[in-house]
């Protein structure tokens, strides 16, 4: 195998696999020996460096895999929200798909604890929308399910990996921008509110800001309001 079928077919192998392709497997399938299959591999990440590639081989998780270079993100969330059908959800939806996007493989309970709102509802309306997937069952008393996001939530929101993911403040514009800004928050059903978790106040204490204490204190005060407001309603009834 000459040297060009030699890149031809590495970059062949890195596009075909669904997973990072690792040094092993390249080096079975190339028939070569392991040192001979990086010095390709270092070839082919070089020739991909240009300004002339808008992707790049990259190392992770162990292996190789090609990705969207940074400077190309915004055109390429721009194209994949163009080949998708508007969506609309609420913001404690939102919210809550932000903890699992953060904290998972994460469990009902442990998302109830860290957003202080009861969420099986709004974990249904995600699964219907198949932002968020089953990831097993987590191995303790009861064996809750464990959720994390899909395939879908990375085309939604333009992600190739979850090593991409902004901080959660970032998070929350990116969200906008998939969701089609403000137009796509659809209004919130009132939910019941949870005694603040040890998490939450942990968080609180250590005097971090627009986090996700913040949004189970926001949750359960707007759950209070409401209640307030319909007792006030049938007492002037």
């Amino acid at each position: 195998m000459t040297p060009q079928e030699t890149q031809a077919a590495l970059e062949a192998i890195i596009y075909a696999a669904d997973e990072p392709a690792t040094l092993d497997q390249i080096a079975n399938a190339l028939d070569m020996e392991k040192t001979l299959a990086r010095a390709a591999l270092d070839l082919l990440v070089a020739a991909y460096q240009t300004d002339d590639r808008g992707i790049e081989v990259r190392r992770v998780a162990g292996g190789w895999k090609f990705y969207t270079k940074p400077q190309h993100h915004d055109v390429v969330r721009k194209f994949i929200k163009s080949l998708q059908p508007p969506l609309r959800l609420t913001m404690p939806a939102l919210e809550t798909l932000a903890v699992i996007a953060y904290k998972q493989p994460v469990t009902v309970p442990e998302i109830n604890e860290i957003r202080g709102v009861h969420v099986g509802g709004v974990i249904k309306t995600l699964l219907e929308k198949r932002l968020i997937t089953t990831a097993g069952r987590k191995e303790v008393i009861g064996r809750p399910i464990l959720y994390r996001t899909s395939k879908q939530f990375m085309m939604r929101f333009g992600l190739s990996d979850l090593d991409e993911l902004p901080s959660l403040k970032e998070f929350e514009q990116l969200a906008q921008a998939a969701l089609g800004s403000d137009s796509g928050i659809a209004p919130a059903e009132p939910e019941a509110a949870a005694p603040e978790s040890a998490e939450a106040r942990a968080i609180r204490e250590s005097g971090e800001t627009n986090d996700l204490a913040e949004l189970a204190d926001d949750a359960a005060e707007a759950s209070e309001q409401s209640r307030t407001a319909a007792a006030g309603s049938s007492e002037q009834s």
